[in-house]
């Protein structure tokens, strides 16, 4: 056999016609690994699978060629984790409700989002904005010999309260958004001057190219999405760096005018039922 990979990187075992290997061997362990298999779905139903042996689906709706089977989770796609297969869940049933209610599919009801100011006070707020320099804690282990004398006991045993609580402060709030609002900005630079990562930035507008390298933190990843603001009194932008902000809340916190508040982004998918139909968002935004 030999390995051939496709445009996408997937490997496909293609027999080379020589003669099959044979190995002496006294000892033979197998690791099966686990692989979709559908025998049991008759192919002359109209299910069309494609080389891999998985079903041929639309990948927004998650349909079958045939129009009333929906497949979700590793019979999808192949093997992902559990949150991939909860999506799918989601997405699936929010398709079969809209079928039997004769609507079209591929129309998706868009998500609600909020954003929900964390502000308690001059200094506090609704979440722990306190930046934790902790590397990555290590989960503590059986004692070797004790490992060795017994295959079936668990080597890693888990995080005690205590190390749980202080691998949980490294957390950065990627879910508490920073928010700018130019027309509060009196432009003292205040926040630019505590931020600990150089992540905000002052200066004249200019092509994006011409930009990045003179950031205080050069921004040198075009991939990286920079935040831009509206031209501001004296001219100047407010250029923001989410790839290295730590969501501390810092710029907040020296702001004068309130001009930078720290939010709490919140999502709110439509499930199926009332809502995710066309008749009910028109309800809903009425």
């Amino acid at each position: 056999m030999r390995a051939v990979f496709d445009e996408h990187g997937r490997r496909s075992l293609i027999p080379t016609g020589e003669p099959d290997a044979h190995f002496e061997c006294d000892e033979v362990l197998v690791a099966v690994g686990q692989d979709n298999a559908f025998p049991w779905i008759e192919r002359d139903i109209g299910i069309e699978f494609d080389k891999w042996g998985l079903p041929k689906l639309d990948e927004k709706t998650l349909q079958s060629t045939l129009p009333n089977v929906f497949f979700g989770g590793d019979a999808a796609f192949g093997p992902k984790n559990i949150i991939w297969a909860v999506a799918h869940g989601h997405e699936a049933a929010v398709s079969i409700d809209r079928m039997l209610n004769g609507e079209d599919l591929a129309v998706r009801p868009a998500p609600r989002t909020r954003l929900v100011p964390q502000k308690m006070g001059i200094h506090a707020w609704r979440y722990d904005n306190a930046i934790s320099v902790d590397r990555r804690l290590r989960v503590p282990l059986r004692d070797i010999s004790a490992a060795l004398k017994n295959i079936k006991i668990e080597v890693e045993l888990g995080f005690d309260p205590q190390l749980a609580a202080k691998e949980a402060q490294r957390c950065l709030n990627c879910d508490v958004q920073t928010v700018f609002t130019p027309k509060l900005c009196i432009e003292c630079d205040a926040c630019m001057d505590i931020c600990p990562m150089d992540s905000i930035s002052f200066t004249a507008n200019g092509e994006e190219n011409e930009l990045r390298p003179r950031l205080r933190a050069p921004a040198l990843n075009p991939s990286q999405d920079l935040y831009v603001s509206e031209t501001l009194k004296t001219g100047r932008v407010m250029v923001k760096d989410e790839d290295v902000c730590l969501h501390c809340g810092l710029c907040a916190e020296r702001c004068p005018t309130g001009a930078w508040d720290m939010q709490k982004f919140l999502l709110e998918m439509t499930h199926a039922g009332a809502g995710c139909r066309s008749a009910g968002t028109q309800t809903a935004s009425a």
